[in-house]
């Protein structure tokens, strides 16, 4: 996996838009079983292909430029992408024991091998994804071939794992720049399992000592970092991705059940509580772009999923049911869901990576069997909006969430918040800011709609020292709106701005 390129969510965002063109999803309803199955269905209708055995990267079936990676010049999946795949395939017969299901992980292996037959790879968490998911499918069918496969991995990644950094692997196995959450967390589930399918302790010893180092190197206090690089101890990048706290809940819970240790679920449930709290817009996952960013959504449900329903911790259920639902609700006509699960699926092609988290939260999540509009909990930071040229800071202290939106000079800048109402009518926004330079104002749009032109924003003592300004009688719609927040120069707009957070109110009919 090749992407590191960015410094915060907010400027993943803003480099990954997809189109703004959308489709109305279908009428909106909670998740159920049955909205599993068809979410599976139409998902191998648009990527599988039976002759290949292997799923396109492209619902159109065509390469495209952002992602011409994998097979036939990019027509078919990379190498991550396609072990994502295999354990989305996994998931749907875990949760059905449908026999195509099983036969396609065979088929998924066979039609990979075919293009990838010794598993070349430069990048030991491409490498470390299969040796994980070669484990998994040994546990559901009991084929020594994903045995043989997993163990033979996982040797190629622990051959890479020296004592720079304190321990921990080596992100590439050529030139050695940083050691990852990416490669290590999923390669110490992988020893986990070996240790369940061998016996040997020895993988046990080595699952045990790859999350000590992530704990000790790469995570503090339930927040998990991206990865070390450069020289002496190292230099920690503190990126936020959903994938890096999937995986590391999946080790602590991995070991948890391994060897009963409480440590693990604590450190599990700390990681978990962080990631349910920073990483979501109302209540729902953040958008974190197309490409591999795309997917990472489904890491995290994957295993905080296991962590509510194999190790007691119920409580994430709420939050897991309210997401699988918000994402089937956001679906189009031939049921894709695209990869913001608050706003409506783009009506353009969609990366087979990012269709697959959801198709595989609404496998995972037990359904709650509720109907109608799953609407958000009215909070919204704004360093997880879907930003246009803007970046975020964590600075100046008193934000709320994880930072705030900052450089706010130029036109066309814009913060966009997808939000999503039980019911129509007259709404508050409540914002909050610091703007140190002297009053600021903005435009507001919504739904498309110009309705303020120079929202003044108060000038503050300091970056430091926040306060609110409020927008009352707003009216917004049941079901899915857009929030948008910019500088329209034409208007009149400017001056610099802090924006911490949005929130949304209900104050009555409109």
């Amino acid at each position: 996996m090749r992407f590191k390129a960015v410094t915060t969510c907010a400027a993943l965002a803003a480099a990954l838009l997809l189109p703004t063109i959308a489709v109305a999803p279908e009428p909106a309803r909670a998740a159920t079983s049955t909205d599993a199955d068809a979410a599976m269905d139409a998902f191998v209708a648009a990527y599988w292909d039976p002759a290949k055995k292997y799923f396109y990267t492209n619902s159109d079936h065509q390469v495209h430029p952002e992602h011409a990676h994998g097979p036939e010049d990019g027509l078919y999946t990379d190498f991550w992408w396609e072990a994502q795949l295999w354990e989305l395939v996994m998931d749907a017969y875990e949760r059905t024991g449908a026999p195509k299901y099983r036969q396609m992980i065979d088929d998924v292996y066979d039609g990979f091998t075919a293009y990838y037959p010794t598993f070349a790879n430069d990048y030991n968490d491409d490498i470390g994804w299969w040796a994980l998911a070669g484990a998994r499918a040994y546990e559901i069918t009991g084929n020594t071939r994903y045995l043989s496969t997993s163990t033979d991995l996982f040797a190629r990644l622990w051959a890479h794992k020296d004592s720079t950094f304190g321990g921990g692997i080596w992100w590439k196995n050529t030139v050695h720049d940083q050691k990852n959450v990416a490669t290590n967390a999923p390669a110490a589930m992988t020893a986990v399992r070996l240790y369940r399918a061998t016996g040997s302790t020895v993988y046990l010893d080595r699952a045990k000592e790859l999350f000590a180092w992530l704990a000790d190197r790469l995570e503090d206090g339930g927040h998990v970092y991206d990865h070390l690089e450069g020289s002496g101890s190292g230099t920690l990048v503190k990126w936020d991705f959903t994938y890096n706290f999937g995986t590391y809940i999946g080790a602590a819970t991995e070991l948890h059940e391994a060897t009963g240790d409480a440590a693990y679920l604590t450190q599990a449930t700390a990681a978990a509580d962080w990631a349910t709290t920073y990483l979501v817009n109302g209540g729902t996952i953040n958008y974190e772009g197309i490409d591999d960013g795309g997917g990472f959504k489904a890491l995290l449900v994957r295993h905080v999923a296991e962590l509510a329903t194999e190790d007691g911790q119920s409580q994430y259920l709420p939050f897991l049911q309210h997401n699988a639902s918000q994402a089937w609700n956001q679906r189009r006509g031939d049921g894709l869901v695209g990869p913001n699960w608050s706003a409506p699926a783009p009506s353009t092609y969609l990366q087979s990576l990012t269709a697959a988290a959801a198709v595989s939260a609404l496998q995972v999540v037990p359904p709650d069997g509720n109907t109608g509009i799953e609407p958000d909990n009215g909070l919204y930071q704004a360093e997880n909006g879907v930003t246009t040229d803007l970046g975020a800071e964590s600075s100046s202290p008193g934000f709320t969430g994880r930072g705030y939106l900052a450089g706010w000079s130029t036109p066309n800048q814009r913060v966009t918040f997808h939000v999503n109402l039980a019911r129509t009518g007259a709404y508050e926004l409540d914002l909050r800011y610091a703007a140190a330079a002297g009053e600021a104002t903005r435009g507001l749009l919504i739904n498309g709609q110009l309705v303020a032109t120079d929202h003044r924003f108060p000038g503050t003592a300091g970056w430091d020292v926040w306060a609110t300004t409020l927008l009352d009688g707003i009216n917004l719609d049941a079901g899915h709106n857009t929030i948008v927040i910019l500088i329209d120069t034409a208007q009149g707009n400017g001056n610099w701005l802090n924006l911490d957070r949005m929130t949304v109110t209900y104050t009555g009919p409109s």
